[in-house]
């Protein structure tokens, strides 16, 4: 037998992974829908309460930047409870918060129980990425964590399918609308049960808790009995308090890598797909209001053809790239679509070219940062703080998202399309840099990529500094091999504190 992350590490593909894909993938599906069909909803709801373009902005971005309060907060909970104590909860907050959207009476109240949606929306983020990271072996960990993600893709087309149908069905503006918001409580009720059953994850419970025994018998459970591990005894674990994760700096600077550079992609995507509305009918000569059905028809073609493919490629493929190379493939290709759009004399007023290169922005956002930037930070943080680094990324990436939905009708007016396409490759290129801080994950165990090991509490460090300072020598700390030096640089060394 094997030790329990060994075991993990080298499982085979079995049906339980096909079973936490689907149950952590509806809630992306969930996620997508809801955040994407907003831009088509609030063509209807700006004619229908006057919305002045602010207001228009305002309801079209609040999710987004609620969505950075529910990835922080159910990031740090679930590091500090447990995954499974909170899984659920999240997918429960947007059943709530879709239904009460729907039947919203004012423009107060739909932004308050938009808000209220985007804290679930935020919170699936951390709780999804890393339940399937540490449930996944090393060689597949792209692939299972990325085909989460791309349920985005199918909850998108599912969106536009929705505004398609009702609209062409005749269905009033008013009841349109409500119904488009309210259709995404469906997909979320549906899996709250399916993963209030999903098992903690055995990492967490052996690395965090320090329940090894249980861990070990949890593999054995979600594998139907096919894997077993070494028989451990229960011991203490080890966690990461929020500031010694905060100020540690080999951690602090892999921080900024993740959620820097999902930041400034979601900036430009997130601008691109909520507006795309407002984009496209303005090369169309033509408004998004008066002819929404053409230019949701449009979306669902270009997304369908360009975007979907990309999701599920970036997925199969990752592992043999490597998932930080796939996303310094993506940025610079991505930026290049943007650029050409906003330098070419001409092409933001020709609707074929503008297309194609509008559609080549979509293919290597998904096969590439779109993707990418959710994977890496579910893979890169030690088991203590993975959610919340996670879910601090994955936060910030949405406060990009928000300014890039609320400013980009406003830079649309003063610079054009094609200025807002110029900045959106200047952020690609930024994205690219800070990609460099983060480390490769493909193939490698999550172990390897963050050593816990090493992670000793703030007594063993003060008591191993006193013991070196006494006998001029290195002293290790944890009982795991790790060591603090006996000099000022031993600040540098990874730290935590028990929480």
């Amino acid at each position: 037998m094997a030790t329990l992350d060994a075991t993990l590490d080298d499982a085979p593909l079995s049906r339980f992974h096909t079973r936490s894909i689907v149950t952590a993938g509806m809630g992306f599906f969930t996620d997508a829908y809801d955040l994407f069909i907003i831009g088509t909803a609030t063509t209807l709801i700006a004619k229908q309460w006057n919305l002045s373009s602010a207001e228009t902005g305002l309801v079209n971005s609040i999710t987004l930047i609620s969505a950075f309060v529910g990835a922080f907060v159910f990031g740090r909970i679930a590091d500090v409870l447990g995954r499974k104590k909170v899984y659920g909860l999240e997918a429960a907050l947007m059943v709530g918060g879709a239904v009460a959207s729907a039947f919203a009476p004012d423009l107060i109240w739909l932004l308050v129980f938009r808000f209220v949606l985007g804290i679930g929306v935020g919170g699936d983020y951390p709780m999804s990425a890393v339940l399937m990271s540490e449930f996944s072996n090393r060689n597949n960990r792209g692939k299972l964590v990325g085909l989460v993600f791309s349920m985005q893709a199918l909850g998108t087309v599912a969106g536009y399918i929705a505004g398609l149908a009702l609209l062409g069905a005749g269905v009033p503006d008013g009841i349109a609308w409500r119904l488009l918001l309210g259709l995404g409580a469906i997909p979320a009720a549906a899996v709250i049960l399916l993963r209030r059953r999903m098992p903690e994850s055995p990492r967490y419970l052996a690395r965090v808790k320090g329940e090894r025994a249980q861990a070990a018998a949890a593999v054995t459970s979600f594998s139907d009995g096919a894997l077993t591990t070494d028989a451990v005894a229960d011991g203490p674990g080890k966690r990461l308090s929020l500031w010694a994760f905060l100020s540690n700096p080999r951690y602090l600077l892999i921080l900024v890598g993740t959620a820097g550079s999902w930041f400034l992609f979601d900036y430009a995507y997130y601008g691109n797909s909520v507006s795309a509305p407002l984009i496209v009918s303005g090369v169309l000569g033509t408004s998004a209001s008066k002819d929404l059905i053409h230019v949701l028809a449009l979306q669902l073609i270009v997304f369908t053809v360009a975007a979907v493919p990309a999701y599920f490629l970036a997925a199969y493929t990752m592992d043999r790239i490597g998932h930080r190379r796939l996303q310094l493939i993506g940025f610079p290709l991505m930026g290049l679509a943007f650029l050409l759009i906003g330098v070419i004399p001409g092409v933001t007023t020709a609707v074929v070219p503008f297309l194609i290169l509008f559609g080549m922005s979509y293919f290597f956002a998904e096969f590439g940062p779109n993707t990418t930037t959710f994977v890496l930070p579910g893979e890169v943080f030690p088991t203590s703080a993975r959610t919340t680094g996670h879910g601090i990324s994955a936060g910030f990436a949405k406060v990009g998202a928000f300014l890039g939905v609320y400013l980009l009708p406003i830079i649309k007016d003063h610079f054009s399309t094609a200025g807002a396409m110029r900045l959106f490759a200047l952020f690609a290129l930024a994205g690219m840099l800070l990609t460099l801080l983060v480390p490769e994950g493909a193939r490698r165990s999550l172990d390897e990529l963050s050593p816990e090991d090493v992670v000793a509490t703030a007594e063993e460090i003060v008591a191993a500094g006193e013991s070196a300072m006494r006998t001029g020598t290195a002293a290790p700390v944890g009982g795991s091999g790790g060591a603090v030096p006996a000099s000022p640089t031993s600040a540098a060394a990874p730290s935590a504190s028990r929480a």
